[in-house]
């Protein structure tokens, strides 16, 4: 009889496994929560490193989610903690981009980290929404940097030894957490960001049309104000205003001109990659001003993926050591 509920045990076991790294979702302990409140209430597993978090965030008002690639040797019983790699989407995309553009699963396989990829909205902006002086959701910065973190920290062995990266707005997003929670990152790297939001007209045109087509949102002032009359609050968010808070911090900045390079088939220009080269210019010029390290590629090439892959290929090391 023993060795038939020793069998069983095993057998129920073994299937809830397979259960999960098929993709099964499995609801978390309410015991798992952060600070506010919020909760893991969904696990989906891809495949045996690849996991979808659905977590139940106050800060959204809604549910948000995760990807997560999990390093080799990582298990939910383990006793020890891992490093966190945040990877930050751009905007129009979500938190799934990284491993299906990006090839994040292979470029990180043997960094030895737990890479963070969460969903920051098609026009989030990585920061907490004025709303017009009235706050209120969506809070993304509250989401990513208390929420999730304290989440995957409690629930999945993050350990405090984080760095951040990310393109196009995830760039900024990047640089802009470093900066705003001085001493969370050791390393932060940025892809075609918008790096500098107070460099002219651009910033606010770019941030207009992606709110306008990203999420169908007339009042794109919604997040910062407008740079005219909230000048304060655009400058608390802006990476080139903050250089002085990333002086321990290691980075790597990269865009590339707009122009035709090596990964592209067509001669016209690109005026995205074309603005974020000069908003990463800009950038790099201030750190270089107050004598603030940084490794800095310019490159010919447009606003797109393989460039990026090319770039944290690069900066991984920087990154991760």
């Amino acid at each position: 009889m023993r060795r038939l509920l020793d069998f069983v045990l095993t057998l129920t076991i073994t299937v809830s496994l397979l259960a999960v790294t098929q993709g099964a979702a499995m609801p978390m302990p309410a015991s798992r929560t952060a600070d506010d409140g919020a909760r893991v209430v969904g696990e989906s597993w891809l495949n045996a490193r690849e996991a979808d978090l659905s977590i139940a965030s106050p800060a959204l008002r809604r549910t948000g989610h995760v990807r997560l690639l999990f390093p080799a040797g990582w298990s939910r019983s383990a006793r020890r903690s891992w490093p966190v790699l945040w990877l930050l989407h751009g905007g129009f995309d979500d938190h799934t981009s990284w491993t299906t553009r990006g090839d994040a699963a292979r470029l990180t396989a043997r960094s030895g980290a737990i890479v963070v990829m969460p969903d920051g909205g098609r026009c989030g902006w990585y920061s907490n929404w004025w709303n017009h002086g009235k706050g209120g959701p969506p809070r993304w910065e509250t989401f990513h940097l208390t929420e999730v973190r304290q989440l995957l920290e409690r629930g999945y062995h993050a350990g405090t030894r984080r760095a951040i990266a990310g393109q196009s707005m995830g760039g900024f997003g990047a640089l802009a957490y470093a900066a705003r929670h001085r001493g969370m990152f050791r390393a932060a790297a940025s892809f075609s960001g918008t790096d500098d939001i107070s460099y002219g007209p651009i910033p606010p045109v770019v941030v207009g049309i992606n709110v306008i087509a990203g999420c169908g949102e007339l009042d794109w002032g919604r997040i910062w104000g407008s740079p005219d009359t909230q000048r304060k609050i655009w400058r608390a968010h802006n990476p080139a205003d903050l250089t002085w808070r990333l002086r321990r911090v290691r980075l790597y900045i990269s865009s590339g001109s707009g122009m035709r390079g090596p990964y592209d088939s067509t001669y016209l220009p690109d005026p995205v990659e074309a603005a974020t080269y000069l908003l990463s210019k800009s950038f790099a010029g201030r750190l270089a001003d107050r004598g603030i390290p940084a490794t800095v590629h310019f490159y010919q090439g447009r606003h797109s993926w393989p460039y990026w892959q090319r770039e944290l290929a690069a900066a991984l090391p920087l990154l991760i050591g």
